[in-house]
């Protein structure tokens, strides 16, 4: 996902003293990982964007290896593609790194990992209990990402005569109408991975509230992906014959479709929180807003909205070097200052961290304090997931709407898919 530059890190430059226990407190650690010495190296394992360099990363944790002499915090990038392929390999060739970003625990993974539940410090941070897999915390993070939010141009929306954001998804289609009878294109969308993660970031408040227990009911079979998602997927199918997505919007990536809405040609754009630092970066010359996707009709506003954690972190089960490998991953999720500055450099959000808010983030802080919950999406995480794969299946399905599949080929494609998980 695009996420724009930001200034290099240089501003932690006050040594913090870490409080509370020497970062092991608690137990839980029985036969896990070896205690390692109070000094030393510790390997971190992360992810490497435009923003997040290997110079901020070691930027972020000097003042840990500041606060603790002797200890020396290695940045490792990924070898493969990306961290999701280099941890296997790293596994598989006996040279696993003591921390790792970026991935949360699941079945496969959860094994490999380090248990931190009774660390008493993890209980604050977000979405820890929810991504705990059995009632066992292995992944802990610095903030969450909102996903259910639709950006939107506010000139345009005064232009067509709507005098607020659509609160249901029928009072969203009949937005969609006007929008385009005023020369805009109402819904900017993309091929990549786009047009599948819309849908589904659209889905999360109505699907949550009709099916709180969603992921429950799809693996018991109780309920079908495709079945529940067949209604969205007819109303997405009316908005593409309707011309309010455009028809040939496969053939564009994603930065050109954020240009595209930035530079004012289409009124609305849905994405995750992360696009907030993008929007600002391109510093539109119309008026940038921001609403919770609507739910359906005769449903509660807002909704359950969409959240992930960001920046998580996990220890490895095999390090040598446990204590200090929990030290630092305490220090990356509760340091006033690295929260701080993780939160600012990647565009996510943690409740009580909104001095340095923009207008815009704080539109999406907003956001997330009004929702009466967060919920999972796609593939999920903790308890609550789909099989892997899902979300690159889902978005070719959801693709093919745009080349003449119906969306009832597309709810029975999925449906089928998932049954072949089973």
């Amino acid at each position: 996902m695009a996420r724009s530059v930001r200034r290099k890190l240089g501003l932690l430059t006050s040594v913090v003293i870490l409080v509370g226990a020497a970062g092991c407190g608690g137990g839980g650690f029985d036969d896990e990982g070896s205690a390692g010495a109070a000094t030393g190296e510790v390997r971190m394992l992360v992810n490497i964007t435009p923003n997040l360099t290997k110079g901020y990363w070691e930027g972020l944790v000097k003042p840990f290896e500041d606060a603790n002499p002797g200890v020396d915090v290695k940045i490792e990038a990924p070898t493969g593609s990306g961290v999701k392929d280099s941890l296997p390999q790293l596994l598989a060739a006996g040279n696993a790194p003591d921390v790792v970003e970026t991935l949360m625990a699941d079945k496969v993974l959860a094994p490999q990992m380090l248990e931190l539940t009774d660390q008493a410090w993890t209980k604050d941070t977000p979405l820890a209990q929810q991504a705990a897999l059995d009632g066992k915390v292995y992944t802990v993070g610095v903030g969450q990402q909102a996903q259910s939010l639709v950006f939107y141009n506010k000139d345009a929306f005064t232009k067509a005569g709507i005098a607020s954001p659509p609160k249901d998804l029928d009072e969203l289609t009949a937005a969609m109408g006007k929008l385009k009878a005023a020369g805009y294109l109402p819904l900017q969308t993309a091929g990549d991975y786009v047009t599948g993660l819309q849908l589904l970031q659209l889905s999360d408040p109505s699907i949550a509230t009709k099916h709180p227990d969603w992921y429950q009911q799809v693996g018991s079979k109780q309920l079908g992906v495709g079945q529940s998602m067949l209604p969205l997927l007819q109303r997405y199918e009316s908005w593409i014959k309707s011309g309010y997505v455009d028809k040939n919007a496969l053939g564009l990536d994603d930065v050109n479709a954020q240009t595209n809405f930035l530079t004012g040609k289409s009124a609305m754009y849905i994405m995750g929180s992360w696009f907030v630092r993008t929007a600002e970066s391109q510093k539109p010359t119309f008026d940038l807003g921001v609403f919770a996707a609507p739910t359906e009709a005769g449903q509660p506003y807002p909704g359950p909205q969409g959240v992930t954690m960001a920046a998580p972190y996990m220890v490895l089960k095999s390090t040598k070097q446990r204590d200090l490998a929990v030290k630092l991953v305490q220090f990356l999720v509760t340091d006033q200052a690295a929260v701080q500055s993780q939160l600012a450099q990647d565009g996510n959000f943690r409740k009580g961290f909104t001095d340095k808010l923009t207008p815009l983030g704080q539109q999406v802080q907003d956001i997330l304090d009004q929702a009466p919950k967060g919920v999972a999406q796609g593939e999920g995480y903790g308890a609550n997931t789909l099989p892997s794969g899902f979300n690159g299946e889902w978005n070719k399905a959801v693709q093919s709407l745009y080349t003449g599949k119906s969306a009832k080929d597309v709810a029975t494609r999925i449906d089928s898919w998932m049954g072949s998980k089973s």
